[in-house]
């Protein structure tokens, strides 16, 4: 039986930030995964790109059984609508299932306390803490790098959709690490320059 992935794409969300890592997901676990997308209503949402997307779920009907809830950066984050993503946050924490943001996404995190115990990066710290405030206090496991993978938390700054890609491929733990760095390559440094195997 496939195991369900959600992407959580709020309006104006960042098109690209998804794209990398749903069609990896499909494309290397092959028939493992269900891609189903979630945002606040049912109603089409519309992405930064133009793209206008049918939620599969509102938040109020979030079945039980995924494997991972994938928050993906955006224009809405910092509304007060957002607020209603982070019971969905709390469960997925509690539960152990792989959790991951980037971009806004991962700030979000933040303020919902979610990265307090587990090594994390963002946009910007100074940022992250201003907007989270008091539900943030993981300052000495803030990394700046590109994206950061621990246990089942993932997140990543805006600039870093295959690093992140990457990452939350790793988390799922059901590809082999070699085939995702071969993916990663290819995507990364270009059709001409990646190492590729069986070539």
């Amino acid at each position: 039986m496939s195991k369900m992935i959600l992407f959580v794409l709020l309006p104006q969300y960042a098109d690209w930030e998804a794209a990398y890592l749903s069609s990896a997901i499909k494309m290397l676990g092959q028939d493992a995964y269900e891609i189903k997308t979630v945002s606040l209503t049912k109603d089409p949402v519309l992405s930064i790109g133009g793209f206008h997307t049918l939620p599969d779920y509102d938040l109020a009907a979030v079945p039980p059984d995924y494997e991972a809830a994938i928050l993906i950066g955006g224009m809405t984050w910092r509304t007060e609508a957002a607020q209603a993503v982070k019971p969905l946050i709390k469960r997925c924490r509690e539960s152990g299932k792989v959790l991951a943001g980037i971009c806004d996404a991962a700030a979000f995190l933040g303020t919902a306390g979610a990265l307090n115990d587990v090594a994390h990066t963002s946009n910007d710290l100074t940022d992250l803490k201003r907007w989270a405030g008091k539900a943030y206090f993981g300052e000495a496991k803030y990394l700046a790098r590109q994206a950061v993978r621990d246990g089942t938390v993932v997140t990543a700054n805006g600039t870093a959709p295959m690093e992140f890609a990457k990452e939350v491929l790793l988390a799922l733990g059901d590809v082999s690490e070699e085939k995702i760095q071969e993916w990663y390559h290819f995507h990364k440094l270009g059709f001409y320059t990646a190492p590729m195997s069986g070539v």
